[in-house]
């Protein structure tokens, strides 16, 4: 069984779940040339994942308009869905990683700044339409770092937020974990490097998602 320090665990999608941070960059460069826009470098994109796609687009260009917000929104989309024709694969260890997770009765979440749209359609890419005790996307919910995307989790799963752990690829997964008042989990194979990851002080910083099932199982021991 679930060490009963921890009953909940909540997963980012993009770089932590699924290896698609590559499509992301490059949806958002193809994006801006269409739309007019000077080229941000990756890392500033980089920089932007974890966010909700109306605010990332806005950090990268305060002073975008709202129609021209709406375009280049499109611009995005289209060019991403076209590249998931083929899903982003998921990274090696999360199949076998979470279904040890759930055999051992945790509940398990995702809390992304995808929209729900798209994280239905790679959810449901997986077969995993029903597999998660909730999911939540930035479009229903507010945007990460505001953590009431966490307290939904918390409050459908009835666990209080100490019991919980978010994993994370970005510094807006761990501050918003921060501000739920729940321990965290970076992983360094995503947007962000480490270094910017730790400044939010996670329990545990992780270089290959298996590495999560085996602290875990540690603590229970």
């Amino acid at each position: 069984m679930s060490h009963p320090e921890y009953k909940l665990l909540i997963f980012d999608w993009d770089g932590t779940l699924a290896d698609s941070i590559g499509r992301i960059v490059e949806a958002m460069h193809v994006a801006s040339q269409r739309s007019g826009f000077q080229l941000r470098d990756d890392f500033a994109v980089k920089g932007i994942i974890g966010l909700g796609l109306p605010e990332a687009i806005r950090t990268l260009y305060p002073k975008i308009g709202d129609d021209e917000l709406v375009a280049f929104r499109q611009h995005y989309a289209d060019h991403y869905i076209a590249s998931e024709a083929v899903p982003s694969p998921l990274f090696e260890g999360v199949v076998e990683s979470l279904a040890a997770f759930r055999a051992e009765g945790y509940h398990l979440a995702v809390a992304t700044g995808k929209a729900r749209r798209g994280l239905d359609r790679v959810l449901k890419s997986h077969g995993w339409e029903d597999y998660f005790d909730i999911t939540r996307a930035a479009d229903e919910t507010a945007s990460k770092p505001h953590p009431l995307m966490l307290e939904q989790i918390l409050a459908h799963c009835d666990v209080r937020p100490e019991q919980a752990l978010m994993v994370g690829d970005s510094s807006f997964d761990l501050q918003m974990a921060r501000n739920a008042g729940m321990d965290s989990v970076a992983v360094s194979y995503g947007a962000q490097s480490m270094e910017a990851l730790r400044v939010f002080e996670p329990r545990l910083a992780i270089d290959h998602f298996s590495q999560l099932h085996a602290w875990l199982g540690q603590r229970a021991n």
